[in-house]
């Protein structure tokens, strides 16, 4: 056995990976292993990766060679690699491109031909149960699935171990000539595409090839995903459907269209629960279209789908997919699809629904590249442990286990350290962030602040917002209904009181409205009580902070240490 004991990494015959956090090159590895692992565990000084089939088979498909991924464990670890881990690592990116959707020569409208890379794969798949119903024997040499079969045949074999590379191609859409602007429409000044948002947009469109036009781009909150989409709208033209996370995004997406492209007010529309425009391009909120009278009926408007003819659907925060919108999309493997998200983590673990329906993972740029080049801003993240007062620590031994991070979460201890942040930061633009509207209340209340919840009226909302982006506001209390997609360029402290449980998402979500570059320093806190569910939870968050190269500050006033 070879030991190079000056090296960062072990590699486990489980898949596990450990990284040493204080190494002179925990950087470079920690990139390198983000491209085809999955972060776990992020304690202080080791962090732990798994290497999954979903993984490497997202690093295939953006890809990275076999030969990449193991001259790189071995370049960087201190042990040699478990065989077992070799083989997997090989058996599993061979998987993916051995079977495959192509046009049909003879039935294209029909059918798409399968095929396979031997014929031996041919007979494993054809024998899969779950496979073998979707398969039709086409002549005696070949097989094929039905065109609306593309969908569920992808995720089935995704589910049986059998990633598919789908060439099938798409259908056009109606055609829409649509252009990028060199200044924007609002106020005139030079409008240029970065050089990242350009790379991503083509690496997803691949010169119009049949393996290119749908896809994941992952990219840090404040890093223009939008302009991702324009850009790639703009290589496609053709009618587009765009599926958002709430109406202040559909809103911003409609500001953004206008501003930077040659579209017209007439060709945008908003499909929504007041209006209801369908236009050549179409924004429409995830809520729209899963709303349904009761719980046993149809949904109402899945129709959108397929009231126009799109050529292109975007997925905005594509990690937030709601089941419904699932299974529509399943039945939409001919129109291209692009996924917008900061994160390809969901807390129902459809990741590989993501992968087979909306395609796979196509471009990812670390947060921490993106924040050296200056277009995202510099962030410090501070964990303040608070401790509970002697009463409330009392309450929360006696409690239900179900209720402790309720508890926790309303710590009333964090009022002073929120006096405490408001004094220091009075002279930046805050944004307090948090889950129990009761706690909210108490907060704008204490310091006499606009409050923003899911029952602030949509036009009160906007003026609060616009109030702040002017700075005649500086300080706003917000629900989670500003975790998604809202614009506040000057925001640059957000303290986070309460979360949802370990929520990876909402993680970086909320960090991602203080993103955009400016002058003054961008920071972020979050307030836990010590040593309860809360602080646990609160662990789990900092997984996605780490992912992306952030270290957390560990402020503990219950132990009287501050700690990095």
């Amino acid at each position: 056995m070879h030991v190079r004991p000056d090296n960062p990494l072990i590699v486990q015959g489980d898949g596990k990976v450990l990284l040493e956090v204080n190494h002179r090159h925990y950087e470079d590895v920690r990139d390198f292993l983000g491209r085809f692992a999955e972060l776990e565990a992020s304690p202080e000084l080791l962090h732990t990766y798994r290497i999954s089939p979903l993984s490497l088979w997202n690093a295939a498909s953006a890809g990275m060679s076999e030969a990449e991924i193991v001259d790189g464990l071995r370049r960087w670890s201190k042990f040699d690699i478990p065989p077992d881990v070799l083989e997997t690592i090989h058996e599993t990116i061979e998987r993916y491109g051995l079977v495959k959707l192509v046009p049909h020569p003879d039935r294209p409208r029909e059918l798409l031909r399968l095929t396979f890379a031997t014929g031996y794969v041919a007979k494993l798949v054809s024998r899969e149960p779950q496979l073998r119903e979707l398969i039709v024997e086409d002549g005696r040499r070949w097989f094929a699935i039905r065109q609306g079969h593309r969908g569920i045949f992808k995720q089935r074999a995704l589910q049986a171990g059998w990633p598919v590379e789908d060439l099938g191609g798409f259908v056009e859409g109606g055609f829409l000539d649509i252009r990028l602007r060199d200044r924007m429409k609002g106020n005139g000044q030079p409008f240029r595409v970065r050089p990242y948002q350009w790379e991503a947009a083509r690496r997803w469109y691949q010169d119009g090839k049949p393996s290119g036009g749908h896809g994941v781009v992952v990219l840090a909150c404040g890093a223009g995903k939008t302009i991702v989409a324009m850009a790639a709208m703009s290589l496609v033209k053709t009618k587009t459907l765009i599926l958002a996370t709430n109406q202040a995004a559909v809103n911003q997406w409609v500001r953004e269209l206008l501003d930077k492209t040659t579209l017209k007010p007439h060709q945008v529309g908003v499909y929504s629960g007041e209006r209801k425009e369908i236009r050549p391009v179409t924004i429409a909120t995830y809520q729209i279209l899963t709303w349904r009278r009761s719980r046993d009926a149809d949904f109402a408007h899945l129709h959108l789908f397929e009231d126009e003819d799109w050529g292109l659907l975007v997925y905005d925060e594509v990690h937030l997919l709601p089941a419904p919108v699932f299974g529509a999309t399943a039945t939409l493997q001919g129109r291209r699809r692009l996924g917008l998200t900061a994160t390809l983590v969901r807390e129902d673990g459809r990741e590989g629904d993501v992968f087979a329906l909306v395609g796979p993972k196509r471009y990812d740029l670390p947060w921490q590249l993106l924040q050296q080049q200056g277009f995202i801003a510099d962030t410090t993240c501070t964990e303040v442990r608070v401790p509970f007062g002697e009463r409330q620590a009392r309450r929360y031994e006696r409690a239900r286990e179900n209720e402790k991070f309720r508890i926790a979460s309303g710590n009333p201890a964090k009022l002073d350290v929120l006096d405490e942040l408001l004094e220091r930061h009075r002279d930046d633009n805050v944004l307090i962030i948090g889950t129990y509207l009761d706690q909210l209340r108490t907060i704008a209340k204490r310091y006499d602040a606009p409050l923003i919840t899911g029952q602030t009226p949509q036009a009160d909302r906007e003026r609060l917002f616009a109030a702040f982006r002017k700075g005649e506001i500086k300080l706003l209390v917000v629900s989670k209904v500003a975790n998604f997609s809202i614009d506040l360029p000057d925001a640059n402290v957000a303290i986070q009181v309460s979360g949802s449980f370990g929520s990876r998402q909402e993680e970086a979500q909320r960090l991602g409205r203080i993103l955009r570059p400016k002058d003054k320093p961008a920071v972020f806190y979050t307030l836990v009580t010590a040593d309860t569910k809360e602080q646990k939870f609160a662990m789990k968050r900092q997984l996605f902070l780490t992912e992306q190269g952030y270290r957390y500050h560990i402020d503990d006033r219950a132990n009287g240490q501050a700690a990095r």
